[in-house]
């Protein structure tokens, strides 16, 4: 009796987190609108639905397609949030939680780190989880390569030509990416897991093996803010594993593991395929392709067409997904008994990758500092250097070997020469000039931004040069992907001639000079306007304070702006040239061009005619 409509219209506008008792869940997370926005666009994909059945109920076929494509364009936005947002958060988040124990730190730690900065905590597990997902993959991609197909049947296949991730989005249910969600996580989580959390060789490694556990100096020594843990992911890492013998000696370890495991367990033809099988296979899919050739070559009869041409050579190779193998007695024992030999390998990997490269960092860095507290990143990069080192020269002078002493005498005469080249790039390429790149990003954007002008900014030159180092890995490879220039025909030309082929009068004078000559440039000129010519025109000092910390932004916006005009110039002489051409240019025409007296080389050139 006391309905009103008007009452029902206001409760639903007042709809919040509050009205479904959310709010407390929703706060505590610090990322409220994030999490309304993506709660908003699935409500929005569900009621999509709901409108496309009704659509398709009462035959209106154009809103039907029309709500049809708005949710596959919101259900492809929420999967790829998933897929690049969720998924490696939940594995940063997870690799944090099984490495509690190596760090000596708990649960509550890492809430009030979340507490204290909840956007740095997200980004940096978002951070480390993509990290381990993309070598997690790259790791799969070896294990493709050694064993047998169809083993990894439930992994997707990031090689597979057909493989498209976007149209598995549009064509896919929910469900069945539901699944392969939660398949992804289990498989990429587990491994931490055994690796990593209690039980595992991290409670070997908190016993005091060395004096002190392992792990435990991680954050009681100083280390500049992020620095060096960019530094160690984005440059230490991926110059070990993509160096072409680290692949190949991982490669062969799992080879070896297999062959192994295989034997022992009678898994052969299960992990590898049988040889026979392999050799008689190949010698069918050769008859196959010279059948499939002959077929080609023929004329094709009537009815078959482009499609079926088509269809030819996409089936000339045969399929690749599946190779049949012997299944031995008592199969699902042998595969339970190969997964606990995996989990096992895992942890004794773990305790050698684990402790080996910090204990040699520190043994390595106790010359150096004595008994000062060295953050153990220092220590693990360290050590993870020099033993590949070790393992890399001991791999050299066994190949070495068998080609006798004077060939060893030349080899390291040679690689001496080669080490002491490479030295000398290093310092300019890997040491200078990331210094003076750090100091000028310091320059221009922190020390304005973070320092007030009333304050005297401190400038930290490790710092400067491991931000360096990652600034100027970025500008390589911004470089490589634009246009050609100076710049990158050089960068080029040093990746072409690589380490053996070294050319150091080359870099020295094509590279090294001309950089370090802008940027000391870049520096200077700044420093000597606003300190030498500045107090020359009778300012005061607080001017003058202006000038000295205000200059290298000013001049950076000088020469963007500088740069932006030159480039709108370039335009608009390219369209005057394009309309010109388009107006008044008949045609081209390719004639000989005769050279004059004394040189008689000639050449083409082709000649434009216009009205």
């Amino acid at each position: 009796m006391n309905w009103n409509a008007l009452e029902w219209d206001r409760a639903a506008e007042e709809l919040t987190w509050e009205r479904v008792r959310l709010y407390v869940t929703v706060r505590a997370s610090h990322f409220e609108g994030l999490i309304t926005t993506i709660v908003g666009y699935v409500l929005l994909a569900i009621t999509l639905i709901v409108c496309h059945g009704f659509a398709a109920l009462v035959r209106f076929q154009r809103s039907r397609r029309l709500l049809g494509v708005c949710y596959i364009v919101v259900k492809v936005s929420l999967l790829v949030v998933v897929e690049i947002g969720v998924f490696p958060l939940i594995c940063g988040w997870w690799l944090d939680i099984c490495s509690l124990e190596m760090f000596d730190a708990s649960l509550k730690d890492r809430e009030l780190s979340f507490e204290s900065a909840p956007g740095t905590t997200m980004f940096l597990h978002w951070l480390v989880g993509m990290v381990y997902v993309f070598y997690f993959a790259s790791f799969i991609l070896l294990l493709r390569e050694v064993l047998r197909p169809g083993v990894l049947w439930f992994l997707r296949n990031l090689n597979d030509p057909d493989f498209n991730p976007v149209q598995e989005m549009i064509h896919l249910p929910i469900y069945r990416h539901l699944r392969r969600f939660i398949l992804s996580v289990v498989s990429k989580c587990s491994p931490l897991l055994e690796t990593l959390f209690k039980g595992s060789p991290l409670n070997l490694n908190s016993k005091k093996l060395d004096g002190r556990k392992n792990y435990s100096m991680l954050f009681d020594a100083p280390v500049s803010e992020l620095s060096l843990e960019l530094l160690l992911l984005q440059v230490v890492l991926p110059a070990l594993l993509e160096q072409g013998h680290t692949r190949q000696w991982l490669k062969g370890l799992v080879r070896a593991w297999t062959v192994t495991a295989g034997y022992f367990l009678d898994l052969h033809s299960y992990l590898l395929g049988d040889q026979e099988d392999n050799d008689n296979n190949a010698n069918q899919q050769a008859n196959n392709n010279n059948n499939q050739q002959a077929r080609n070559n023929a004329i094709p009869v009537v009815g078959e067409g482009l499609h079926a041409a088509h269809q030819a050579i996409l089936q000339q190779g045969g399929p690749v997904g599946f190779q049949p193998y012997h299944r031995p007695m008592k199969f699902p024992l042998r595969i339970v008994l190969l997964i606990l030999f995996m989990c096992v390998t895992l942890l004794l990997a773990s305790l050698v990758c684990l402790t080996l490269p910090v204990f040699t960092g520190r043994w390595l860095m106790s010359f150096w500092t004595g008994s000062a507290k060295i953050h153990e990143l220092y220590t693990a990069a360290c050590g993870l250097y020099v033993c590949w080192l070790s393992i890399r020269a001991i791999t050299v002078m066994l190949a070495w070997m068998p080609q006798g002493r004077r060939v060893i005498l030349l080899k390291v005469e040679e690689w001496t020469l080669m080490i002491m080249k490479t030295l000398i790039v290093a310092v300019l390429l890997a040491g200078v000039i990331p210094l003076l790149l750090g100091l000028l990003f310091e320059l221009v954007i922190v020390a304005p931004l973070r320092v007030p002008l009333d304050q005297t900014p401190l400038f930290y030159p490790w710092q400067d040069w491991a931000l360096g180092v990652l600034h100027a890995k970025i500008i390589a490879a911004i470089t490589l992907m634009g246009p050609q220039w100076w710049l990158k025909t050089v960068i080029e030309q040093v990746y072409a001639n690589g380490i053996r082929n070294i050319d150091l009068h080359f870099i020295i004078r094509k590279l090294g000079a001309p950089v370090i000559a802008v940027l000391l440039l870049s520096l200077c000129i700044p420093y000597v306007i606003a300190v030498g010519i500045v107090p020359l025109l009778g300012v005061t000092m607080e001017m003058q304070n202006l000038v000295q910390r205000r200059i290298y932004p000013f001049l950076l916006m000088v020469v963007v702006l500088m740069g932006i005009l030159f480039f709108q110039i370039r335009q608009f002489k390219r369209l005057y040239e394009h309309i010109k051409n388009d107006k008044y240019l008949v045609g081209q025409r390719l004639v000989n061009y005769e050279r004059k007296a004394g040189k008689p080389s000639t050449t083409t050139h082709s000649s434009s005619v216009q009205e």
